[in-house]
């Protein structure tokens, strides 16, 4: 009989979520006893807003949430989020084009592997969400990584995008705020990304998850308000999580072209059929409920992000930018490499967390995770204290 491998090539060559993975191990330490203060996962530390929880509690209680629904999700909380869509990203879409998924994560997977073929390439400015790049290969597509450091605000240009696209580009993926860098494109930056994807043929995956967590004033602006001749080639992933600390309810959603929704909706009605009904009753009612909970949570981050950036950039050699959005601070390291510190030669930030974890049981994501190296990612959702306490080890270790 001929030898299979156990597991396949395609699952086989997937790597781990890098931002997981260190959030796990910091967990794991905390568990063992260690006074380890964790920048690692993107999720709020506030609780889901109570009228939320309580909408979940009562659809638990009505047997018609006991049953399956459509797999695209259930129409009112679909309309919803036509809602939500025309008023924050300024464009006109119908229910039938929005399918309801298990958290953003999804719905970023469904839209590569409805769009892509083998061999299509993605362009994918970087640093880029650690997911991207493995649910491209998954979709069978290739990913092309046009680089921004911080001296350009982590944001790409037209000329870098044009330089980097051949003749098997097919899509650009858009993440605007940017995980892991917290960049907020301006409204002409977008026009003229959107203008020149357009004129070349090309799909945008928009990523809009972190939409609504702007600071001073800045609106993230959404490809298909700007340049509407995207609408049809253009899919919007979205979802509650983040602005509605809603990480664990899993709800998320794509809007796009009735026929690529058709096609993403098929696949789901294989992959997974209906979200849960009670997280889709609980997102039905953080959407259309109060917001003023909302609100302060943003403006819980908004302090947050002021106090981690001053204090960042007392390290020296360390540069710490001012994120417009999300809520995390992308800072360049590229200083504190090429050095010893702790007795041992560190060159990669990769090394340069190991060395922080170990010393000053403080943990960060390493750009390694995100594109090049040189580059640390801190997520500031997480309380006043510990978010103070963190970067003043890091200031004693660096001193």
């Amino acid at each position: 009989m001929p030898e299979f491998a156990r597991i396949s090539k395609r699952i086989g060559s997937i790597a781990e979520s890098a931002t997981l993975k260190v959030d796990a191990k910091a967990k794991g330490l905390q568990a063992a006893g260690r006074p380890v203060i964790s920048y690692a996962a993107g999720e709020p530390d506030f609780a889901t807003p109570a009228h939320i929880v309580e909408a979940a509690v009562l659809a638990a209680r009505d047997p018609k949430n006991h049953r399956y629904t459509p797999a695209i999700g259930l129409p009112e909380l679909r309309e919803a989020i036509v809602v939500k869509t025309r008023q924050d990203s300024g464009t006109e879409y119908t229910a039938a084009q929005v399918v309801v998924t298990n958290g953003g994560k999804q719905a970023v997977y469904q839209a590569f592997a409805t769009l892509l073929d083998p061999g299509d390439e993605v362009l994918l400015p970087t640093p880029f969400w650690t997911t991207y790049p493995e649910a491209v290969a998954l979709a069978g597509g290739k990913s092309v990584e046009v680089f921004a450091g911080s001296d350009q605000n982590y944001k790409v240009t037209v000329a870098q995008l044009e330089a980097a696209r051949t003749d098997r580009s097919k899509v650009l993926l858009f993440c605007s705020p940017s995980n892991p860098t917290g960049a907020v494109y301006s409204r002409e930056e977008v026009e003229a990304i959107g203008r020149w994807a357009y004129d070349n043929g090309l799909w945008i995956i928009s990523d809009e998850i972190y939409q609504n967590l702007t600071y001073d004033g800045i609106k993230a602006v959404s490809v298909t308000e700007v340049v509407p001749e995207m609408i049809d080639r253009t899919i919007l992933v979205n979802g509650v999580a983040k602005s509605y600390a809603m990480t664990g309810w899993r709800l998320g959603w794509m809007v796009g072209p009735l026929d690529a929704m058709k096609a993403a909706g098929n696949l789901q009605s294989h992959l997974s059929s209906n979200v849960s009904n009670i997280s889709q009753r609980a997102a039905l009612a953080a959407l259309t409920g109060p917001q003023e909970e909302v609100e302060a949570m943003r403006e819980s981050f908004d302090r947050r992000r002021k106090l981690a950036v001053a204090e960042l950039n007392k390290i020296p050699g360390w540069i710490a930018p001012m994120p417009e959005g999300a809520f995390y601070v992308y800072s360049d390291v590229s200083r504190l490499l090429g050095r010893e510190w702790g007795g041992k030669q560190i060159n990669t930030s990769l090394e340069l967390c190991d060395y922080i974890l170990d010393t000053a049981e403080v943990a960060l994501v390493p750009g390694e995770a995100f594109g090049p190296s040189g580059y640390v990612r801190m997520s500031y959702a997480l309380g006043d204290g510990p978010l103070l306490e963190g970067i003043q080890r890091l200031q004693k270790l660096f001193a």
